[in-house]
């Protein structure tokens, strides 16, 4: 069973594994057009009947008990769906239809902070700094008995996806992470980027703030419904999509997760000591080897200039990289067809 005072052990060297079943693939769901870039007329068309993924699951997983979604063969190849932040697990409401047709088992878990994931004990420190939300997966996994998974996220499951990706290797497939490559290093962080970059982290710095704080306690579904517009500006969402996923921020300590989050990578907050040796070899920017498939929304205010050039040399393993012609930051959601072809794309290129 995972334990977080053993973490140096845990988040060692890693030991070979058992890989997973081959599995059939989808159909592309995107079209390359001549630049390389995929086109936003197949991307923006995918299934949209699914606004719920029925009864949810809980379990408790390390400091945990979390909420998820399952779906799919019970014994079929493990992906596990991994959220950012303003969204939740409805951001692969339809991506996981879409595996789970195709005999995969799908984990779509609630990150701490969100929807019906709680905190064992009122005692435990409300820490978001990245390789705690990591180590939460790795203790979901062993929960259920996962010894390897494809791991697939955005913006923040990005980021522990990455994580994983890069320091447990043994546990990781293969990786599907929009806007490439996530991990933090806190002293590069305070150096200022172009002003246009700067104005797309706007509420990184109005959380800096106590008047932040106090703003996203009294205004979270506000708060989000703008970043959405902001971060996805050609996505028409209506506000029963909205609706479900503001839901998980009623969570009791979504805003200190929240804020602790943002204000640990700029520096602001202090982490658990008890994980400085991890986030030192994290800040060295670890090299992730397992087979990526990397994806950019085109209008994602985050994504680098350079279709993936940027990042590419952070993945040494098979690669494959996409851009999404019209699409945003909400990658699985706006995509999900797309989105969904990436992994079972990951995972032909683990088979290889």
């Amino acid at each position: 069973m995972f334990n977080r005072r053993s973490f140096g052990k845990i988040m060692g060297v890693s030991a070979a594994s058992t890989s997973l079943a081959a599995v059939p693939t989808v159909s592309r769901a995107a079209t390359p057009t001549a630049s390389g870039r995929e086109s936003a007329a197949t991307t923006s068309t995918a299934r949209r009947g699914h606004t719920s993924f029925g009864p949810l699951k809980q379990i408790h997983a390390g400091e945990l008990n979390v909420g998820y979604a399952e779906a799919g063969p019970a014994h079929g190849p493990a992906v596990v769906l991994l959220h950012g932040w303003p969204h939740d697990i409805h951001s692969f409401v339809d991506v996981a239809p879409l595996l789970a047709a195709r005999g995969y088992r799908v984990i779509v878990p609630y990150l701490r902070g969100h929807g019906t994931t709680r905190f064992l004990s009122d005692r435990t420190f409300r820490n978001a700094q990245q390789s705690v939300v990591a180590l939460d997966i790795i203790a979901l996994m062993d929960a259920l008995k996962i010894e390897k998974a494809i791991l697939a996220g955005f913006d923040w499951g990005s980021r522990t996806a990455d994580i994983i990706a890069a320091l447990r290797p043994e546990r990781c497939r293969a990786l599907v992470s929009v806007t490439g490559y996530l991990i933090t290093n806190r002293e590069r962080n305070e150096a200022p980027l172009p002003p246009q970059a700067e104005w797309a982290w706007w509420y990184q710095f109005y959380f800096a703030t106590e008047r932040g704080r106090l703003g996203l306690e009294a205004n979270a579904r506000d708060l989000a419904r703008l970043v959405w517009r902001f971060n996805s500006p050609t996505w028409d969402f209506d506000e029963a999509t909205f609706d479900r996923t503001a839901a998980a921020f009623d969570n009791p300590d979504h805003a200190a997760i929240v804020i602790h989050n943002y204000r640990w990578r700029l520096g602001l907050a202090d982490g658990d000591p008890r994980y400085d040796r991890i986030e030192n070899r994290l800040a060295a920017g670890p090299v992730i080897g397992v087979p990526t498939v990397t994806l950019d929304g085109e209008r994602d205010p985050f994504t680098p200039a350079g279709d993936g050039s940027s990042y590419r040399d952070k993945f040494s393993g098979p690669y494959a990289h996409r851009t999404l012609k019209d699409i945003g930051h909400n990658v699985p959601q706006e995509a999900p067809e797309a989105f969904a072809e990436a992994v079972v794309e990951a995972d032909r290129l683990a088979r290889r």
